[in-house]
C-alpha cells in the first residue's frame, strides 16, 4: 500500500558532526534541510553504547525513522535535547521498517506508546514489509489494559493516537510528502522472504539505507552516486574469532568489508556511513581499514547520536 501526498526530489551532500556539533559544510554551501541523525548502529550484541538500529532523517522539522532498535525514542530524545527540536518524542509519526528481525523491531512498542503518552495526536504510520500487521496486533493486544487505562486516567492521552496505521509495502515508491519521496528496493537477507533497503530524496539530498543485507547489486544500482550510503557490515577478520559453524549465517545475512568496498566502489557515494557493525572482537579501526584497502572514498564508521 502507499502512502501518497505530494513530491520533491533532488541532492546534494552534507557533513559530520555529533549531534549539536555544527555541520560544516564549506564557506559556500548553504545550510543543508535534511541531516542524518544515526539513533542507534548496534546489532543483536547487547552493546551499552549502542543502541539497536535506527536511524532519522530530519527534512526541515520533520523526522523520518528508519528502523526501530531498543532504546530508540530515548535515543531520539537525547537528540533533541543536543538541538535537534524534530526528534522530541510527540513529533515521531512516521517509521519505515527495514524487516522483522527483532533487534530492528524491539523498540517499535517504544514508538507506538511513548509519544502517544506524550501527546502525538494522530496514529503512527508505519511502513513495513508484509508481516507488520500481525506484529502490530500482538503489541496493541498486549497492552490493552495499558491503553484502557491512560485514557481513562484524567487529562490523559488522546483517544485514538495509541493506534498504528499499518501499510504493508512492495518494491517501489511507498511514501511520498512535500519533503520526501521514499522507494523500497528487496534486499537478500539471510532467509527472509521479505527485506528492503530504502531511498530517501529530499530537496537537497539523495540518502540509500541499506537495511541488513548480503552482497547485492541492487545497493549500488539504488545509490548511483547518492550523497550518503548508509550500510550494514562486518569485519572480515572479526568473522573468523565467530564459530566456524556460525560463519555461513553471517556470511548469508550480512555484507563484509570486503564486500562492502565493492559495493561503494560501485556505487560511489559521496560519503559511505558504516553502521550495524558486527566487528565481534575486531576493531573499529580495523573495520575502516578492512573498507579502505578496497575503497578510495569518503567512508566513516558510525556511533549512535552523530549527525551527517
Amino acid at each position: 500500500m502507499s502512502f501518497r501526498l505530494l513530491a520533491l526530489a533532488v541532492g546534494a551532500v552534507g557533513a559530520v558532526g555529533a549531534v549539536g556539533a555544527p555541520r560544516h559544510t564549506g564557506a559556500v554551501a548553504q545550510p543543508s534541510r535534511t541531516t542524518i541523525v544515526m539513533l542507534g548502529t548496534g546489532t543483536p550484541i547487547p552493546d551499552p553504547d549502542r543502541a539497536g538500529p535506527s536511524v532519522a532523517i530530519v527534512v526541515d522539522s520533520t523526522a523520518y525513522l528508519f528502523d526501530a532498535g531498543t532504546g530508540v525514542v530515548r535515543r531520539a530524545a537525547a537528540a533533541e535535547r543536543a538541538g535537534v527540536p524534530a526528534l522530541r518524542a510527540q513529533r515521531l509519526g512516521v517509521l519505515f521498517l527495514t524487516h522483522l528481525h527483532s533487534d530492528h523491531t524491539m523498540g517499535l512498542n517504544d514508538v507506538i506508546f511513548t509519544p502517544w503518552i506524550q501527546g502525538r495526536d494522530t496514529p503512527l504510520q508505519l511502513f513495513g514489509p508484509p508481516g507488520t500487521q500481525r506484529l502490530v496486533n500482538g503489541i496493541l493486544d498486549g497492552n490493552d489494559e495499558d491503553i484502557k487505562e491512560r485514557i481513562a486516567s484524567a487529562d490523559g492521552p488522546s483517544a485514538t493516537a495509541w493506534k498504528a496505521t499499518v501499510h504493508e509495502i512492495t518494491e517501489g515508491v511507498v511514501y511520498q510528502d512535500e519533503r520526501v519521496t521514499v522507494r523500497a528496493f528487496a534486499v537478500p537477507h539471510s532467509a527472509w522472504p521479505f527485506a528492503f533497503g530504502y531511498r530517501i530524496t529530499t530537496p537537497d539530498r539523495t540518502i540509500v539505507i541499506s537495511g541488513d543485507a548480503r552482497a547485492n547489486p541492487a545497493i549500488a544500482r539504488e545509490c548511483n552516486g547518492c550523497d550518503v550510503l548508509i550500510h550494514e557490515v562486518y569485519s572480515d577478520a572479526g568473522l573468523q574469532t565467530v564459530s566456524a559453524a556460525r560463519r555461513p549465517y553471517h556470511m548469508q545475512a550480512h555484507t563484509s568489508a570486503a564486500q562492502l568496498a565493492d559495493i561503494a566502489t560501485a556505487a560511489k557515494p559521496k560519503l559511505l556511513v558504516l553502521y550495524h557493525q558486527l566487528i565481534w572482537k575486531s576493531t573499529d579501526e580495523q573495520l575502516l581499514a578492512e573498507v579502505r584497502a578496497g575503497y578510495r572514498g569518503r567512508v566513516v564508521s558510525a556511533k549512535d547520536l552523530e549527525k551527517y
